[in-house]
């Protein structure tokens, strides 16, 4: 490994340890030339997901664009960082696990919006009006509709 300081290109691992769930290696180095350390990150490579736009547009998928959708979704929500950052872990999770590598923005679209249906009712409703791209004040209140309606079928089951 290059040392990002002096550029030699040998260093030694001093330590090595599993972050993020055991799917990432992290491993502490020291250069053998200038004796500096620093971090790096071992991870396995994966099959790029592909995403298709409405248009037929074709891109990689990029869970930062996920998160960030769900962020705005949550703002001044009682909804934690760490709840969303598991939640992107799901979705990216069922998405690879899939055999298919190419996914609709569709399916990932409802793949958060079933998520934050269940996570809070205002995220969804925000999520929603925004991916669903609602035409008027009507078909707003018809999906608040069916959101309350779905609530009130859980309680009478529970």
């Amino acid at each position: 490994m290059r040392c990002p300081f002096c550029k030699y290109p040998e260093s030694r691992v001093i330590e090595s340890r599993p972050a993020q769930d055991g799917s990432v290696i992290r491993r502490r180095r020291e250069c053998v030339k200038c004796e500096r350390r620093f971090t790096t990150y071992e991870r396995l490579e994966e099959i790029p997901l592909v995403v298709i736009k409405k248009d037929g547009r074709r891109e990689f998928f990029n869970p930062q664009k996920v998160r960030i959708g769900i962020l705005k979704a949550c703002e001044k929500r009682p909804v934690s960082l760490e709840v969303i950052d598991n939640l992107v872990g799901e979705i990216e999770a069922e998405l690879r696990s899939r055999m298919d590598k190419a996914i609709s923005s569709h399916e990932i679209g409802e793949m958060i919006v079933e998520r934050l249906r269940e996570l809070d009712e205002v995220a969804y409703v925000r999520f929603a009006s925004v991916y669903r791209q609602f035409k008027d004040i009507e078909s707003f209140g018809e999906e608040i509709k069916r959101l309350k309606e779905g609530r009130d079928r859980k309680e009478d089951s529970a």
